[in-house]
């Protein structure tokens, strides 16, 4: 990028981030809670694959559709030959950005650095998913996978993002992909700019450029798009959607798999105590919470980790009983005294933490804080950025965690509940640890049959909810919105895809 194209964007005001002045004809500039980690984001490391997934970048061997179905997408099909082998065979005549033909051995080349560690592309939580054992070509299309162990969940892993179909780099093709668009530049932490691949083999994009703006507050988002300085806001603020659907904007809400919870210190503190921990879930009035934070247009009250509706939910309904948490608390040794609960002689205080990139969750976490004290729990809160929030829980000085997760992220039902409730899990950084929970989890990838593992999963989600591994609140709706003459796009129940081939806008 030139000096001078840097000092323009810099001159721009963006209310916290990089916005340009006004769309270019046929360009759409999107503002999003998160932007590029460096100037040329690896898809493999990190999330960088979600950003370059979403902006039609990067593609995966498979998919995820609108209706949560796995779909081959530069793969052609997938079959499994015995119960560690997977033959995956290419679409025919697929080619990079660059004009270079996919192979299977590219494929391989690919995906071989995420498990490499010290590579640029490793990913220990991708690598953990997939548990290769090897890979091997054969012939130009086909690409056979060895995993360690049966993998129930397998093909599903493929739709992972991070896990994208790449090939060799160079100075114009830093990112060399497949997609309907082409990686231009990024700026970290504020610009990620793509163009058109006219040759995308499923026709041109209607679009001939895509800026995505970063904007972790939510609210200057909004602004922002009031200004016109941007045409798209992702995650627009819930309760002022209404509002800007009156002005002429368009409105774009449907529901995803995202879930907002609290991960809990489950190693030291009062969430220790099972009976502490489902008395704070009792305590919350969940719809009282959509209510009053989602303006009814946002989600429903979660009584479990999958929504209502998606094959792998469990019938569990949520529950606002403020009489039996006290009773659980009583059980639980605490003594109430002036109206305040008491434990070993001192008040019982809950800190929760959260971060405000996501409009809905400081007041979910405030309004928590009211039920338990209208209960005689003190509690506090603290809002602060993700990172933080997640340290305060793995060191011990907060007790809960509020956070928003897709919990079918690559649409099989095994990842959020391994990553966060699994002994070893990758993000369990309260170290909650349940030996029949391990054991579930284990056997639900180790099971193929579907009638099976969905039993499999009742039973890992009545674990949580009878232990309060961790305490769902609601199921959201994405929000987004635009400005009038977009076509061709749809809120995806994933919220992995947003651009395609086919999405345009009009002056």
């Amino acid at each position: 990028m030139s000096i001078l194209t840097r000092l323009a964007l810099a001159a721009l005001v963006g209310l916290g981030t990089v916005m340009p002045a006004a769309a270019q004809q046929g360009s759409l500039t999107i503002a999003t809670m998160s932007g590029p980690a460096n100037e040329a984001p690896d898809p493999r490391a990190r999330y960088n694959g979600w950003l370059s997934n979403q902006t039609g970048v990067t593609e995966t061997l498979m998919g995820i559709d609108y209706d949560l179905k796995l779909v081959p997408r530069v793969a052609e099909s997938i079959e499994q030959t015995n119960p560690t082998t997977w033959r995956v065979t290419l679409r025919e005549d697929m080619q990079f950005h660059d004009g270079s033909p996919v192979t299977a051995q590219s494929v391989i080349d690919a995906i071989a650095p995420i498990s490499e560690e010290g590579h640029p592309g490793h990913n220990a939580r991708i690598a953990k998913l997939l548990d290769l054992a090897g890979m091997t070509a054969d012939g130009d299309r086909n690409v056979v996978f060895e995993t360690n162990s049966p993998n129930a969940a397998f093909p599903w892993t493929l739709s992972e993002p991070g896990i994208a179909v790449l090939g060799p780099v160079s100075d114009a093709f830093p990112i060399n992909a497949t997609g309907p668009f082409v990686f231009r530049e990024a700026i970290p932490e504020q610009l990620y700019r793509v163009e058109a691949n006219l040759n995308y083999r499923l026709g041109a994009p209607g679009l001939s450029e895509i800026r995505v703006v970063q904007s972790a507050d939510p609210a200057s988002a909004a602004l922002a798009f009031e200004a016109g300085e941007v045409d798209m806001v992702i995650n627009y603020p819930e309760a002022d959607f209404e509002r800007i659907k009156s002005t002429g904007a368009q409105g774009f809400s449907a529901p995803t798999t995202r879930l907002y919870f609290y991960s809990m210190n489950t190693a030291n503190g009062p969430m220790q105590n099972p009976l502490i921990r489902r008395a704070v879930s009792l305590a919350i009035d969940r719809q009282g919470v959509v209510d009053a934070t989602l303006s009814g247009v946002g989600g429903v009250p979660a009584g479990t980790i999958f929504p209502a509706g998606l094959g792998w939910a469990a019938d569990i309904a949520p529950s606002y009983d403020p009489a039996e948490a006290e009773r659980l608390l009583a059980e639980a040794g605490a003594v109430k005294e002036g109206g305040l609960w008491m434990i070993d002689g001192a008040p019982l205080e809950i800190d929760i933490v959260t971060y405000s990139s996501r409009a809905a969750l400081p007041p979910t976490a405030e309004l928590t804080q009211a039920f338990l004290q209208a209960i005689g729990v003190t509690a506090t809160v603290r809002v602060g950025e993700y990172g933080a929030s997640n340290d305060a829980i793995a060191n011990g000085t907060a007790d809960l965690f509020l956070q928003a997760w897709i919990s079918t992220p690559q649409g099989d039902p095994g990842a959020f509940p391994e990553a966060l409730l699994q002994s070893d899990g990758g993000s369990n950084a309260g170290g909650y640890s349940n030996p029949e929970m391990d054991k579930l989890l284990k056997e639900g990838r180790l099971t193929f049959e579907p009638e099976a593992r969905a039993l499999i999963y009742d039973d890992v989600q009545n674990i949580i909810a009878e232990d309060a591994a961790l305490i769902p609140v609601f199921h959201v709706s994405q929000v987004n919105v635009a400005r009038a003459g977009l076509t061709g796009y749809a809120v995806h129940p994933t919220e992995t895809y947003w651009m395609n081939h086919k999405v345009s806008i009009t002056e």
